[in-house]
């Protein structure tokens, strides 16, 4: 095969929306859009660049120079290693994936037990052993990602989604409430812009490319080129699903009124989310939104375990594909242990740091063209 037929195609670009769409690009938006009010048009194309083009981008360059080393030597061949390696452990058991379980707990579980202290401390490690457990089995075989992310779990999330957006617009009457965050209000595009940071999509894009190339390959499709090409067209598809839910979830953030919501301490795009669904469908709607939640979180953990064990195989293969999953599903759950709050809290630091940088290797990776010694 050449190319890949347009069902194909779609399967793809939908596991590849599924790996990207997690924890992160569904608290977000909804934050996004309470805090701006009238001003989330703007604010939204600042995280469209960030969430949405960035990612994609990403995904494009990497495919463009064969992998992220290679991307990363263009500055230094130490620095392309030395990134590959901290890109990998930020977007991977740092951050991103104990931060899936985190709050698939918050949304999934919390809503439905009432418990504090300990007794809260105990379900969150039980419930997070088990969501671990679950996602390293079905890490244990990436390429058949694209069956299970791209063919059953993306078109159940992208349809609950729209249904709760639909139920938004018959149930919540239009409002426009003034921004409420300073950023907001003078800067919306670059409040925005720096919000997307918080998905880490950026980063993850550049580490994504690998595993898109085996499922692809799975089609049989070898041709390094036409597997190049096949990786944008799947990124392309992704992104176009993003922007489109990203609109959505903003949409029902701005309905929201933050007075309704002020008693809540330290308010996420999850409490938001739970009060839109509380109004829409009642009681049963955390069911709504639990499933949500856990799909979402559950397909990027997925594709991050594989695609970090992936990268850290083919940089050290003494210690087997496996073996790297066990390290990093691991560390994930003693660091989910913390909660989502706690996580939230140091990562936006250290993505302040690597965004720029990533942004300008883009950028770099853009201009420069492959080296004949690049290793695919």
């Amino acid at each position: 095969m050449k190319k890949l037929t347009r069902k194909q195609s779609i399967v793809i670009g939908f596991m590849l929306f599924s790996m990207f769409f997690g924890a992160g690009n569904l608290i977000f938006p909804p934050m996004l859009g309470m805090q701006a009010g009238t001003h989330t048009p703007l604010a939204m194309l600042g995280l469209i660049a960030t969430a949405v083009i960035l990612p994609i981008l990403g995904v494009a360059v990497v495919a463009k120079h064969g992998n992220l080393i290679n991307l990363g030597s263009l500055i230094h061949p130490k620095f392309g290693y030395l990134f590959t390696i901290l890109v990998c452990l930020i977007i991977g058991p740092i951050i991103a994936i104990p931060r899936t379980a985190s709050t698939s707990f918050e949304m999934a579980v919390v809503p439905f037990i009432h418990m504090s202290g300990n007794g809260l401390l105990a379900m969150r490690i039980l419930y997070s052993a088990l969501f671990f457990a679950l996602a390293f089995v079905v890490a244990l075989r990436p390429m058949r990602l694209k069956d299970l992310l791209g063919k059953i779990m993306t078109p159940i999330l992208i349809t609950m989604i729209i249904l709760l957006f639909i139920a938004v617009l018959i149930r919540m009457p239009f409002v426009m409430h003034h921004p409420i965050t300073t950023g907001y209000l003078k800067q919306p595009f670059l409040t925005g812009f720096s919000a997307g940071y918080q998905t880490m999509d950026g980063l993850a894009g550049l580490n994504f490319g690998l595993i898109i190339a085996v499922n692809i390959e799975a089609f049989g499709i070898h041709d390094k080129n036409a597997l190049a090409k096949e990786t944008i067209k799947s990124g392309i598809i992704a992104g176009i699903l993003l922007a489109v839910l990203y609109m959505l979830l903003a949409y029902m953030g701005m309905q929201v009124n933050y007075n309704v919501l002020s008693g809540v301490k330290d308010i996420t795009g999850a409490d938001i989310l739970s009060y839109i669904v509380m109004l829409c469908f009642g009681r049963l709607g955390q069911v709504f939104v639990a499933i949500i939640f856990f799909i979402a979180c559950f397909n990027v953990c997925c594709g991050l375990l594989s695609s970090i064990s992936e990268y850290f195989y083919a940089l050290y293969d003494k210690i087997s594909y496996k073996q790297w999953l066990v390290i990093f599903t691991l560390s994930s759950f003693f660091i989910s242990i913390l909660g989502l709050y706690n996580i939230l809290s140091f990562s936006v630091y250290i993505l302040n740091v690597l965004y720029p940088v990533a942004i300008g290797l883009m950028i770099l990776g853009f201009i420069r063209k492959k080296k004949d010694n690049e290793k695919c």
